[in-house]
């Protein structure tokens, strides 16, 4: 009678381990990885670059409520809260943070040197401390460098090739990118060598975009290059269009989407295929390698976009030494 007691015991015993071994099992496999993501634009304004960073993750086996978290942060166009929302990511000890744009790629290389982070950045990548090198960066951050501080000099060129008699010229500048500095020193320098007078119009609001733009017409300045930045491009670009479209204002931006929203010339690099590649960078990082290590990504194609229609509102004839040249015209 013992006997059989004991061995019910140990059979009642074994059967309760084997239901807690596969319980210990999955208590020890490790958790979801965690992306953050720090914007200084708006979730509205950014869908289809957010879906091309969506793909490049996708392509390093990543899909978001699948295999990955993503904890998302947007500054709605206002820069002083990025160190704040970059430390709610520290503090919430994501894996690695995706930085989109130069404001935030600082805000998070002064919360963190320890989270690895993958930036988007038009500016000198080097010089702001962003990383070591090109090749091999270092530290704990790697991206794609967009090039925008040297495109703007090539903007102003292709400006005064549309509107030749365009002698006095604004740069829109958004003081609050610490790229802003490089950028305008760029523009200067190319508006010396071309012979154009260039004037430096500030602004990092809604309300302020509409006072430069004013002054711009007071002054009977002829044509407008706009600086690649992410508050631009993303939260503004519809309204700068429209401003420049009501004042008959010869513009040219840093994005085909603004040609495409009715702007008159864009030059830059392609914004889905940069962050694809951050995608594929994060990806990358989540499966162990170390951003010390990766490269820094540099495009070696720049887009020239220009709308016709918009060309003829304006009474501008579009030489065919651009046609032959732009990569896409809207007709």
């Amino acid at each position: 009678m013992g006997i059989g007691i004991g061995r019910r015991q140990f059979i009642s015993a074994l059967g309760g381990a084997t239901i807690a071994w596969p319980l210990a099992a999955r208590a020890q496999q490790p958790a979801t990885p965690v992306i953050g993501v720090l914007s200084s634009t708006s979730p509205d304004a950014t869908a289809d670059l957010l879906a091309a960073f969506h793909q490049g993750l996708k392509e390093s086996g990543y899909i978001e409520h699948q295999n990955v978290t993503i904890e998302y942060r947007y500054a709605d166009g206002q820069y002083d809260r990025l160190p704040t929302l970059a430390a709610e990511l520290v503090h919430a000890q994501v894996g690695v943070i995706f930085a989109w744009g130069p404001p935030a790629a600082q805000a998070v290389k002064s919360a963190t040197s320890t989270i690895p982070f993958v930036f988007t950045s038009g500016g000198d990548v080097i010089g702001s401390g962003l990383v070591a090198s090109l090749n091999r960066p270092g530290g704990n951050a790697t991206g794609v460098n967009l090039f925008t501080q040297t495109v703007e000099a090539k903007k102003l060129e292709l400006i005064g090739k549309l509107v030749p008699t365009a002698t006095r010229i604004a740069f829109l500048s958004n003081p609050n990118n610490a790229a802003a500095v490089g950028k305008i020193k760029e523009v200067q320098e190319a508006a010396r060598i071309l012979d154009r007078q260039l004037h430096i119009l500030n602004a990092s609001s809604d309300s302020e975009i509409d006072v430069a733009i004013d002054s711009l017409v007071q002054q009977q300045l002829a044509a407008l290059v706009v600086q690649a930045d992410p508050f631009y491009d993303d939260n503004q670009r519809h309204h700068l269009v429209s401003l420049a479209a009501r004042n008959s204002i010869p513009a040219i931006y840093g994005q085909r989407e603004y040609v495409r929203d009715g702007g008159l010339i864009s030059y830059g690099t392609s914004l889905p295929d940069a962050f694809r590649e951050v995608g594929i960078y994060v990806g990358r990082i989540l499966n162990g390698e170390k951003p010390a290590e990766l490269p820094v990504v540099q495009p070696t194609k720049f887009e020239l976009v220009i709308n016709l229609k918009t060309a003829k509102a304006l009474g501008l004839t579009v030489p065919p030494t651009l046609l032959a040249i732009a990569d896409e015209v809207i007709e």
